[in-house]
């Protein structure tokens, strides 16, 4: 029962953006690791077939089961390997196992297929390798030439710094390279498991995705400034700003879930981070006047969103981009949009990154279009990382994304908006690119937004004898 019982919860953790899929089984303490993780894994790559026939059996409301307790149980008698407990559960489930039997054979019938893997989206059957493990070198604790010199004397062979994506797909055994776009990320064949490892348990390297490690990659504050997290749990992102940091300056950061924030703490810990000031505190409820952030420069906003883009949660066979309703959706992108324009009013605000691991464009270009249709005067659009390959959908161009095709990561979003200088606010405003606008009666609200394209409105133009005097500035390109 203790199986089902720990399966269950990690489920539930997943639902709520708690972390990545091996983590959490590995922090759950469950003697048989190897087998929580394939009975969480299944559970997920089933999980709508699996919906589908606990609701057409009517098996929650005639038993006093969760969903996801429900999940695993049923996966296991009628897809895995039989159940594998006692007790009241066991009875349960096989006092209905031949309705729920019936339920997955009508199912087949219905969809003309003959085996259970049959079921699964097409999408999902032809389902690539997964991106490679990646680690970033904790600079707090240790240095990457350390941690080379240590994966090596460990029987690991250091292939220096990778020139391509194609060289990264190519990893297998005990190989690893330099990540060819982010310094200090070791990139390792995808199987590679390193939760037990030393240079993990003592926070010498972390377990984070390469896309996770731009947004604070890109923020780049200096050592002494102020920093906000604002939406900071689980804290890989807190303790790679506080690196970037060098442990010098304030980073204040804030989530309101408190076994989140508590999860975090000891993360920190662990990382060394000590410039930090956590708060179990709604972003929203802060105050930009407040004297406490007087001196913040820098804010890495990355807010609740669909998760649609982890790869590592399974969210590739079990939240497609067609299976989120479009009111959550709605309702995500109000929120995100909200914290965008609170985090922009800091006065002292001088560059914001605005991250998802969403796939949707409704949560990423729409909520920045709409963000720069209010505060294009005193906020602009930054192209970052040229040699990236996969860009935001046009015109936002100037944003990031990622996915597992195209960068071997999981599915992010990244965009920079930095405060634009006295001199060039009125000359640039004259730019087609940079003035967004909305069609008539489409204000982003929670459950009134609109995720169509927007089209640009006209600039406005000076007249012909200010136009001749005016020189306009040429636009920065930046990669940071």
């Amino acid at each position: 029962m203790v199986l089902y019982v720990k399966a269950a919860e990690i489920l539930d953790k997943i639902e709520n953006k708690e972390g990545a899929i091996k983590t959490l089984v590995y922090n759950s303490k469950f003697q048989n690791i190897k087998q929580l993780y394939a009975l969480v894994c299944e559970t997920l790559k089933y999980a709508k077939i699996l919906e589908e026939i606990i609701t057409s059996t009517g098996l929650l409301k005639q038993n006093k089961l969760r969903m996801n307790v429900a999940k695993v149980l049923v996966y296991d008698l009628l897809i895995g390997r039989g159940v594998k407990c006692g007790g009241s559960w066991k009875a349960l489930i096989m006092k209905h196992r031949a309705r729920l039997q019936a339920a997955l054979a009508r199912l087949k019938i219905k969809r003309k297929v003959s085996r259970n893997e049959d079921l699964l989206p097409k999408a999902s059957q032809a389902q690539g390798k997964q991106p490679p493990r990646y680690a970033r070198v904790n600079t707090l604790k240790t240095s990457q030439e350390d941690v080379i010199d240590y994966l090596k004397r460990e029987g690991y062979t250091y292939l220096g710094r990778a020139s391509s994506l194609e060289e990264l797909q190519q990893l297998s055994g005990k190989r690893f390279y330099c990540d060819l776009h982010l310094p200090g990320l070791l990139v390792f064949p995808a199987k590679t498991d390193l939760h037990a490892h030393f240079l993990y348990q003592a926070g010498h390297i972390i377990l984070q995705d390469k896309a996770s490690c731009l947004p604070a990659f890109l923020l780049n504050p200096p050592a002494g400034a102020h920093v906000i997290d604002a939406c900071a749990a689980p804290g890989n992102k807190t303790s790679h700003l506080a690196a970037v940091l060098g442990n010098r300056g304030k980073l204040f950061a804030f989530d309101l879930d408190p076994k989140r924030l508590s999860t975090m703490s000891t993360l920190l810990l662990r990382a060394g981070v000590t410039c930090h000031e956590l708060a179990n505190q709604d972003f929203l409820t802060l105050n930009p006047e407040d004297p406490r952030y007087s001196q913040v420069e820098y804010i890495l906003l990355d807010p609740s969103c669909s998760g649609s883009g982890m790869v590592g949660r399974m969210n590739e066979l079990t939240d497609s981009p067609g299976s989120v309703p479009a009111q959550r959706l709605q309702s995500l992108a109000a929120f995100q949009l909200r914290c965008l324009n609170h985090a922009l009013c800091f006065p002292r605000l001088q560059r914001l990154i605005y991250s998802t691991c969403s796939v949707h464009e409704e949560e990423n270009e729409g909520v920045v279009r709409a963000c720069l249709r209010e505060h294009r005067r005193s906020f602009r659009l930054v192209p970052v990382l040229p040699s990236w390959p996969e860009r935001g959908q046009a015109p936002l161009t100037q944003c990031l994304r990622a996915s597992p095709g195209e960068t071997l990561t999981n599915g992010f979003f990244v965009a920079m908006l930095e405060r634009r200088s006295p001199g060039e606010q009125e000359d640039e405003l004259t730019s087609d690119e940079d003035v967004i606008s909305f069609p008539a009666n489409s204000d982003v609200e929670a459950e009134s937004h609109d995720p169509s394209p927007l089209e640009a409105e006209p600039a406005p133009t000076a007249s012909k004898k200010k136009r001749k005097k005016r020189k306009k500035k040429p636009k920065q390109q930046q990669e940071n």
